[in-house]
C-alpha cells in the first residue's frame, strides 16, 4: 500500500479512537432521574411520589418499608417537600431487603393504599409504626395492615378491595418493576438516595442528612 495512503489510515484510526473517547467521557443522560408513567410492565400503575410530580427537583429514595433507616428517613424527606413548596418532590422505588420477611407484604399494602389515593397517608403511618408490625406473622400482620388502611381512610377505604389489591397481579407487577429499577442502579442497601441524577453520599446521611440536602436542592435549583 502506498505510504500516503498509510498515513491517511492512521490518521482516520487516530481520529475515530478520539471520537470515541469523547463520546465515552461524555456523561450518559441518566434515565432513571425520571417519573415512569404507569404501564402494563408497572401493572398499570403510577410511580409513587410525594409532592409535586411537576417539581423541578425530584428526589429519588430507594428503600423498603422494613427498612429502619427508611423509617428514620422518612420524616426528614416529608420535610424537605413542604419546606421548599411545589420546588421539591420524592419519588418511592420499593426494593425489598431478602432478609425482611414482611417487606413485599408492607409494600403490596402501601400500593394497595396506593389504588385508592391514600398512598402518602398510608406509607407515613407504616413507618411510623414499623416496630408493631415488623416481627408479625402471616395472620397479625394483615389484621395490622388492615386497620392502618382504616385508620388513614378515616373508616372512607374499600377494605375488600384493599385485601383484594394487595394480593393482584397489578401490585405484584409494582413491586417487581421498582425492584428492576432498583437493581439498575446496582444497589446494595437501603436507604439511597438520589437528588436528580446525583447519588447522595451514605457519609452525607447522618446527623448533618438536612443540611447537605438542602445545599444539594439549593445548587441545582440555581443552575
Amino acid at each position: 500500500m502506498d505510504k500516503k495512503i498509510w498515513i491517511i489510515v492512521i490518521i482516520i484510526i487516530a481520529a475515530f479512537a478520539g471520537i470515541i473517547g469523547i463520546s465515552m467521557a461524555q456523561p450518559r443522560e441518566d434515565r432513571l432521574a425520571q417519573i415512569f408513567p404507569a404501564s402494563e410492565e408497572s401493572g398499570n400503575l403510577p410511580e409513587n411520589v410525594e409532592g409535586d410530580p411537576n417539581a423541578p427537583i425530584l428526589i429519588f429514595e430507594y428503600a423498603d418499608y422494613q427498612c429502619e433507616g427508611c423509617a428514620s428517613m422518612n420524616p426528614k424527606l416529608n420535610q424537605l417537600v413542604e419546606e421548599y413548596d411545589g420546588k421539591v418532590a420524592v419519588v418511592y422505588r420499593n426494593f425489598v431487603q431478602s432478609y425482611h420477611a414482611n417487606g413485599t407484604a408492607a409494600a403490596s399494602a402501601a400500593n394497595a393504599a396506593a389504588i385508592q389515593g391514600y398512598w402518602r397517608e398510608y406509607k407515613d403511618l407504616l413507618f411510623a409504626n414499623q416496630n408493631e408490625w415488623y416481627h408479625s406473622d402471616a395472620a397479625t400482620r394483615q389484621q395490622q395492615f388492615e386497620k392502618y388502611f382504616t385508620t388513614v381512610t378515616n373508616g372512607k377505604g374499600d377494605l375488600e378491595k384493599f385485601r383484594t389489591d394487595m394480593n393482584s397481579d397489578a401490585v405484584a407487577q409494582k413491586i417487581a418493576f421498582d425492584r428492576k429499577l432498583s437493581e439498575a442502579r446496582k444497589l446494595s442497601y437501603t436507604p439511597l438516595i438520589y437528588v436528580g441524577s446525583e447519588q447522595v453520599k451514605q457519609s452525607e446521611m447522618g446527623a448533618d442528612f438536612l443540611v447537605n440536602m438542602r445545599s444539594k436542592i439549593n445548587a441545582q435549583l440555581e443552575k
